[in-house]
């Protein structure tokens, strides 16, 4: 009862984090085909991604005009744009393409990845309720869920144009369910060029920092694991896909237990140990000598980055009450978090390009380590004095 209760609560985001968790696991279990398709280096596909990141970061940094201009079609839209992105994608036969591809399923990407969170956060401080891990768990299922799928899709030699048009039917419901019909917070008058005075600033930076690395971890492990277990490793295909619904699954069964530990826990305990057993993962999944242990280390390191970065934005949005505010500040946090997600494969193809892929995987690992040793102190810290 509980949890069908928390459910109905997240109802609406929920459209939202499963349409961007289909749509990116869709396309980075394919990442080795669409790369081979463009004729990209590592190094030039890292910089193809780089450049459409920016697309992403303005549109997040944007998300709260987003929604005070398009209300409740504003989730929607930002579905519809990376449904528009990822059949782009499925069509680019250049690096130029699949930059302008990229670009607007990043800035659709980011507009839905601050609303869902907002809308979580809100539901949260109107419920009395802990929501946020149960919301990026059910976007770790259906990550895992579109990996797998699209695993099968390549066994079967099925192409990404015909993939990419049945994740953009997926899609067209799901923007049909995550519409609403006002504005949740009406009375939010936030804008993009200036936060409220009420935002905390260090908290937010230390928070936007703590959800970084979290989401660089996931970035990396999604957008090159599969490449990691089939060229480093000489994989299959489906072995490959295996990379990042690995991640995407046991991301998702973390969330699960942490959205029940959460009532028992203090939130900064919790995120220290989790990013800590995640840096192990990544640390074995770099060092594999074969699948089945790189396969373990990927699982491992979902297993324990899982419960990081909703703590963080769930901590947020518990301690901004006024709901422009709120919003605001998830907006920030979020500009520099899910960055990651774009900043990330890009920066680990530069990296591959000169160390290698288990190389760059270890240096994920030791960031980690060093943000468990380092900066969730200073957000527990910080979070005693706000």
């Amino acid at each position: 009862m509980s949890l069908r209760r928390d459910l109905y609560l997240s109802r609406k985001p929920l459209a939202g984090f499963f349409a961007i968790g289909v749509s990116w696991s869709v396309y980075f279990a394919q990442m080795p085909v669409i790369k081979a398709n463009v004729g990209a280096s590592d190094a030039v596909y890292g910089i193809a991604l780089l450049v459409s990141a920016f697309g992403s970061l303005a549109a997040m940094w944007l998300a709260p005009t987003a929604q005070r201009l398009a209300g409740g079609m504003a989730m929607p839209l930002g579905i519809a744009t990376v449904a528009l992105g990822m059949l782009t994608a499925g069509v680019s036969g250049t690096v130029v393409a699949l930059t302008f591809a990229m670009m607007l399923a990043s800035a659709g990407s980011g507009i839905v990845d601050v609303l869902v969170n907002d809308r979580v956060s809100h539901a949260e401080t109107h419920s009395g309720r802990t929501l946020m891990n149960l919301n990026h768990a059910l976007y770790s299922f259906a990550y895992a869920g579109g990996a797998l799928a699209t695993g099968v899709l390549r066994s079967a030699e099925i192409g990404p144009l015909p993939i990419f048009i049945g994740l953009s039917v997926l899609l067209a419901g799901l923007a049909y369910a995550a519409r609403e019909d006002a504005v949740v917070e009406p009375d939010a008058d936030t804008t993009a060029d200036a936060p409220p005075a009420s935002v905390p600033t260090l908290l937010v930076f230390l928070a936007g920092l703590t959800v970084f690395v979290a989401f660089l971890s996931e970035a990396v492990t999604e957008g090159w694991s599969a490449l990691h277990l089939e060229r480093t490793l000489s994989g299959t295909a489906a072995q490959g896909a295996l990379g990042p619904a690995l991640m995407g699954l046991t991301m998702g069964i973390g969330r699960l237990f942490g959205h029940g530990l959460a009532r028992y826990i203090r939130d900064t305990h919790l995120m220290l140990l989790a990013t800590l057993v995640s840096a192990v993962g990544l640390a074995i999944a770099g060092n594999a000598s074969d699948v089945s242990v790189a396969l373990m280390g990927f699982a491992l390191g979902g297993l324990g980055i899982s419960v990081v970065a909703p703590l963080a934005l769930a901590l947020v949005g518990r301690r901004v009450a006024d709901p422009a505010a709120r919003l605001t500040a998830i907006s920030r946090v979020s500009v520099m978090g899910y960055g990651a997600f774009f900043l990330g494969p890009p920066l680990m193809g530069l990296v591959a390009q000169g160390v290698g892929l288990g190389a760059a995987f270890m240096l994920v690992a030791a960031l980690l380590a060093a943000t468990a040793l380092v900066l969730i102190p200073l957000l527990s810290r910080q979070m005693r004095r706000s």
